[in-house]
Parts: C-alpha cells; structure tokens; sequence
C-alpha cells in the first residue's frame, strides 16, 4: 500500500507541473536557505569544543558598575588565584603584543609584520591542547624569550625546514628562541594566536601588578567545582591581596569557555577577532524557520485551492472504502515525495552557494561540514518538519469530507478553507513586510553611522605602525621627510588613534572621590588635534615632544571630562588633572566631544597626554586628497629610507572605523539577501494562487467578456481580492517591525528615528510585487478568447 502511495504521489507531480515547480522550487530555495543558516548556526555553536578539558574552562571576567564588564584583568590575579585557591589547577595569563599593536618580526634575514602574536604562561597548553608538530607543549614556554609558531607562520617564516632552536627577532630589538611548532587554532577556536612568546619574558612576569587591566586570564578547574563557593573564594583572595591603599574596581566572575564566544559581544576588551553574538544566531535561526513556513504556506494554500479538482478522487477512494486514516496518509506521503524532492535540489543550491554565503557573511563554512553525521540527522529532522507542517492541513481538510458531499456537482462554498488561505497569504506578506521595513531600517542606520560627524576627521587620515622602531630618532627622521612632502597637511605620533583601544583610567575630582570617571588616555605629541581635526574649546595643544627638563605632564581633555570635573573649558586650562598620570599633570588644553569609540557607546572621558607611560606606536599623517596610491607609495619610500629593515603598515582610520560596525553590517547583508529570497518564496504561492484562482472563474471570464467586460476591469476584478490581503498584512505588520526595530535600535547610543515614510514604502513594495505577480496571470486569463472558455466549460 505505501509503495503504491508513493507511486500515485509521483504520478500527481508529474501530472500537475506548475503545481509542482511553484511547491518544490518554493521549498527547495526555502530548504536551500535553511540548510546554510544551520550550516552557519552549526559552525558558530561548535566554538571551542575542540579542547579535551572544555568542561573545565573557564574565563574570569571582571565587573564593574561603572566600566561593565571587562574580558581582560591585571596580570597580578592568576599568581594570586592559583596559589591561594586549591580548586583551581592551572591559572593561564594573556596578554596581546603591544597592547594589540602590530608584531614586526625578522627571521632568516626576512621582515614580516603580525597581528596575532600573543604572550601566554607556561601552562597555557595543558588548558588549550594543540597538537605540537615539532617540541614539546609541556616544556615550549617555559624558559623565558622562547616562542612557539603556529604551523602556517613556520611555514612562511622558515619554509620546509624544522624552525625549533633558530630564533626570531622580535621588533628589531627582542631575541626569541622557536621551540616548538603547533597546529594551527581552527576557524572555530577563539583563541586566534598566530605566534605564542613565554610570558617570562615579559616584565609583568616578575612585577605583578593590579593597576593594567590587560591580560585575559583562563583557569582550569577540578571536576565537580563549585563554581559559586569559588567565585567567592577568588574575591577573598584579590581583597585580601590587594595592596594596601589600592581600590578594588572590579567583581571577578565565572564565564564557561562554551559561552566565550557567543555570549561576550557586550564586554569590553576582549582580545580575540573572533567574537560571535547569541542574537545573530537567534535571528539566523528565526529567519530561517519564516522562509521556511512562507514555503510550507505555499503548499498548504495550492494544495487546498485545488480541493475541487481531487475532490472526486478523494470521493472514489472512499467508496472503494479507503478510511480517513488511510487519506492522511497518502497525502502525508504525497507531501513527504514533494519536500524530499525539494531537499535534495536545496541541498545542491546550498552546496554551490557555500562560497557565496561567506563571501556575504565573512565566515568560513567549509563543504565537509555538510557531510557530517548531525549534519544529516538535522537534515532528516527538517524534511520531517516540513512533511508534517506543510502537509497537515491538506491532509486532514481533504479527507473529513464524506463520498456523498465530494461527489456533488453543486457543493457548498468552501468557506473555513476560504478563510483560512486568505488568512496564511496574510501571514506570508506580513512577513515580507517586517522584512523589508527591518532592511531599509538597517540601512537607514549604518548610512546614517556613516556619515555622522564624529567630532573629528577620520577622513584622508593615515595611521603608520612604528612599534617596531628600535631607535625613534628614526622616527624623528621619518616625520621630517613626511612634513617636507606637499601632500602632507600635519604629522603627529601617537600611542593609538579614534576607534582603537588605549588605555583606561579613572579621572577623579579630588583625591577623596571614590568613584571617579572612567577616562581613555593616549599618549600624543604636538600635531594630534590638527591630524585628527579636533575642535579646541580653549587652551592649546600639547608640546612639541622635545625633552623637558621638569616632569611636569601636560594633559589635553575633552568636554565630556571637564564637565565631570565641574569646569567650563576656560576654567579648567592650568587646573591639575588627578588620575594616574603622575602627580603633576596639569591641563592645557580642552576640546570638543568626539566619538572616539563606536556609536555603540555614548560619548566617554577623553585624554591626550605627553607622559612616558605609553610608547608611542602610530604616526599619525592627514594628507591632501588626491592620487592615493602614489601618495601612499610616497610614504612607503620615505618610511624605507628612514627606517630601513622595518614591515611598512600602515591603517587607514576611515576604514578602521568601518570594522567596529562588521557585525552589523554582515547582518544587515544576510537579512537583506534571504529577504530577497523569502519575497520570492512568497510570490512564487500567490503566482500559483492566482493561476488556479483565474482557472477556477473561466466561465465567469468569458460570460463577462461577453457582456462587454474590458481587460482592466477582469484584471481588478481577479487582484483586488489579493490586494486587500497584502493590506492587511500591512496594518498587521507595521507594530511588529517598529517593535523589532525599535529594540534592535536601541544597542547604539546614537541612532535613528523610525519614521513612517519606512513602513509605507514597505507597504508599497509589497503591493508592487503583489500586484505584478497577480496581474500577469489576471492579463493572461482577461486576454483568452471567451468562446474558448466558454466551450470548455
């Protein structure tokens, strides 16, 4: 019997074409959609589960009420918690080079520049397991100026031969020993190192202090921890071993290396480039199911507009004594041949857009994924979901009927089924609206982020990476020839620049202020404010950078800082500033608000200093707008002839800025395409819709056409109806996305005002497509030849 169902079942696809291309070309693109969104949620859920101790990993985080939460921590807590807490077996520190400045290496007489070159303790491979190629993990770091590479890095650096025991140089100036080569961290790992140094050879090795919160610190508890009674235990410790005096800023917390990725988009300073957010894979996932159900409608709306056509069929079984039971499942069986049609199409349209899919969303799917066994268990989990979603209601409504009802000429009018179409095509367009409302929306706003005035001009401004320098009389050198050049408007170094991560302070009004202002400091020289553009509110800027004979520390602020301390700008020039710049920091200058940080975050303290704390990484040049690349050449010329034996790298700050909104902007690039596709999904039923509704009033065509009906009036006849439903879907779905909208809104300090001209061109979009779907079939039916009609009928 099931044999013979599913023969009856492919008999009626091939039999009923168009039926059959609008439903499996619905579900197959729906189906394609679905498997690259799960491809992608897979990839993402599957961070860090590589580690064989991944259960016992944990991040400690620090909160604070002020700060929020901080990824990294002051060197001195892993010493103090690992010595002190018998729970903890290994505590790991690391801290990225420079503060995350670029890592300039020599190795066999070659320069390379890398981002990804970490410092880490001893222990860091017994929490993080990597298989070694060449060394042994459990002695790699232990001995001070030693490093480790990963296996593509040795590879660049010194080819085919075995690296262990020959040395790199590190910023023309540090010598470090390779004693070890590992496999490279894979794409779902968040820990990103390229080149691991000993933390021995680091100073914070022998001087822990709790003052630079920097470092990510991992630990590696017993099996079967509490891990309350130890978050305890780890605040004891750091008060008590707190030096006296020094204020404790922070509450250390618990973060399980299965939520590091996903769940640490709000905090603050975390070192890795791969950090993922738990709503984008909401999102993904809710998107992917709507595309999903915008199918299964299509299916359920054909299958039950074509109710008469089968109703004789459905009669004739019946009487031959065919049960209701029997019914359900025949056409369950008809549904599960059509969707596992569909699945196998999608499944190829999902395997050929793999390349596409990560060129739009910046992840790295790989094809085997597709080949593994939860792969297709989820796979096989989806077709089920679909055969049942999509095929329950034709199934059920087509066989409660009885033999006497079915096999009347003259029936009663449908009338729930009616209904119930109406309302699905309602919920097909309402979602077609929320998604074309929530895209121009994401638009509007990252359109709007990228052309807001900052307070400064990041625009034509070049940031050239000097870390690496050994001698910055070379540096000297090198900004004299670039001031000598007529493409160049001002030249400044600097320890970082706009959008990049300096250091933090606390800003305090007196010495009894408790609380204080969290403060961004950079360390600067004379030039910075005419580089970046800034406004000064008054004041000057700082000095030129020559060696001063007192220690005084010159110290420019912006408004956001002079307001806390309670000046207006006038009055705080020559004010000393209290923070942990030295005891004699005196302000010089004051500055307009600028959005050094992403438009994420509110407008915070500021400070540019001339203090040695910090080294000074970047030169900062604002050149005159024209030929780029030979302006660019130019600079790379000078920067060889001064500093010669040094990676040229240098950073747009425009483009800079654009990395802080990626997240965004690979949202709103996925949204945008699988909008497309669930629009499409979504015409393709209301075409197939259409087409049977315009067979089904033949005759009433051709009596009207008769009677003197022109093409217009058939046509408005056949759409209106269609067109009332996308109305409704309208009023239905402009709440929804100003809710949705509105909340996804409010994760940037600076946005938007939704308006309605959204919603309405939404709206009109969607009546567009509806209507142009609906006309081509209402034209065509409007435009056969009444005598034909009516003869068939």
């Amino acid at each position: 019997m099931f044999k013979n169902y599913i023969k009856i079942a492919y008999r009626s696809l091939v039999r009923r074409k168009l039926y059959s291309f609008i439903n499996i070309g619905g579900l197959a693109v729906s189906l394609a959609v679905t498997v690259l969104l799960c491809l992608f949620v897979l990839h993402e859920l599957s961070f860090d589960n590589m580690y064989k101790q991944k259960q016992h990993i944990y991040r400690v985080l620090a909160k604070t009420k002020e700060h929020g939460t901080w990824c990294t921590l002051p060197d001195a807590v892993s010493p103090a918690i690992s010595n002190r807490i018998p729970s903890i077996k290994y505590a790991v520190r690391m801290f990225k080079h420079g503060y995350g400045t670029t890592a300039f290496i020599k190795a066999d007489n070659n320069d390379f520049k890398e981002n990804n070159f970490y410092w880490a303790d001893a222990n860091f491979f017994k929490l993080f397991n990597r298989p070694f190629i060449q060394g042994n993990p459990a002695s790699a770091l232990t001995r001070p100026n030693t490093v480790v590479l990963s296996s593509t890095i040795a590879k660049r650096y010194f080819g085919n031969e075995n690296p262990v025991g020959k040395t790199i140089t590190l910023d023309n100036h540090k010598k470090l020993e390779v004693t070890g080569v590992y496999k490279d961290f894979p794409a779902n790992s968040t820990l990103d190192c390229n080149i691991i140094g000993s933390f021995k050879s680091t100073k914070f090795y022998s001087h822990p202090r709790w003052g630079n919160a920097s470092f990510e610190t991992y630990c590696l508890l017993n099996d079967h921890a509490n891990i309350r009674s130890i978050e305890k235990n780890i605040q004891q410790v750091v008060t008590s071993a707190l030096p006296q005096g020094e204020q404790q800023w922070f509450t250390l917390t618990l973060q399980p290396l299965a939520r590091v990725h996903l769940y640490s988009s709000n905090y603050l300073n975390a070192l890795s480039s791969r950090i993922g957010n738990i709503k984008e894979i909401r999102n993904l996932a809710l998107l992917a199911l709507l595309i999903l159900i915008i199918a299964c409608i299509n299916y359920m709306n054909l299958a039950t507009a074509r109710f008469q056509k089968r109703a004789k069929e459905v009669a004739m079984n019946k009487t031959m004594g065919a049960s209701k039971w029997h019914l359900i499942l025949r056409f369950y069986v008809e549904t599960a041949v059509l969707s596992f049609v569909a699945l196998i199409i999608g499944l190829a349209m999902a395997v050929s857009a793999v390349p596409l899919f990560n060129n739009i969303s910046g992840s790295n799917l790989v094809f085997h994924d597709i080949l593994l066994l939860n792969f297709f268990i989820g796979l096989g989990l989806i077709w089920l979901v679909v055969t049942l979603l999509a095929g329950s209601y034709p199934a059920i409504y087509l066989s409660k009927f009885s033999p006497k009802s079915l096999m009347q000429k003259t029936r009663q009018k449908e009338g729930s089924s009616a209904y119930i179409r109406k309302g699905l095509v309602i919920v097909q367009f309402l979602s077609s609206i929320v998604l074309v409302a929530g895209v121009m929306i994401i638009y509007q706003q990252l359109h709007f982020i990228h052309n807001k005035n900052l307070g400064y001009k990041p625009e034509n401004v070049v940031a050239i990476s000097v870390s690496g320098v050994d001698h910055f009389d070379k540096v000297d050198a090198f900004m004299n020839e670039l001031k000598n050049r007529s493409d160049v408007l001002a030249v400044s170094t600097a320890q970082g620049f706009p959008g990049m991560d300096v250091s933090g302070r606390t800003l305090r009004k007196s010495m009894t202020d408790k609380k204080g202002l969290p403060i961004k400091t950079n360390r600067a020289i004379h030039g910075m404010a005419k580089v970046l553009g800034l406004h000064f509110l008054a004041g000057h800027g700082l000095p030129t950078g020559e060696n001063k004979a007192d220690k005084r520390v010159e110290v420019v602020l912006n408004k956001k800082a002079v307001d806390y301390l309670g000046y207006t700008p006038q009055q705080a020039i020559g004010k000393k500033v209290i923070t942990q710049l030295g005891r004699n920091a005196y302000i010089v200058g004051v500055v307009n608000n600028f959005n050094f940080a992403s438009l994420h975050q509110p407008v915070g303290a500021y400070a540019f200093h001339d203090a040695s704390a910090e080294p000074l990484n970047y030169v900062l040049v604002r050149f005159k707008n024209g030929h780029l690349s030979q302006t660019i050449a130019g600079f790379k010329k000078s920067y060889r002839e001064t500093i010669p034996n040094t990676v040229f790298d240098y950073t747009f700050l425009d483009k800079y800025l654009n990395t802080l909104y990626a997240t965004d902007q690979r949202m709103a690039r996925i949204i945008l395409v699988f909008s497309i596709l669930a629009i499409i999904v979504a015409s393709l039923g209301l075409f197939g819709l259409t087409s049977f509704m315009a067979e089904q009033r033949t005759k009433e065509i051709g009596i009207r056409k008769v009677l003197g009906a022109t093409v217009t009036g058939i046509v408005t006849l056949l759409s209106k109806d269609f067109l009332k439903l996308v109305g409704i879907g309208f009023l239905i779905a402009v709440p929804i996305a100003w809710f949705t909208m509105h909340r996804w809104l409010q994760n940037f300090a600076y946005h938007i005002h939704i308006g309605v001209g959204v919603f309405l061109l939404a709206g009109v979009l969607a009546m567009i497509i509806a209507l142009a779907t609906v006309s081509w079939q209402s034209i065509r039916a409007a435009l056969m030849n009444p005598v034909e009609s009516l003869r068939n009928e």
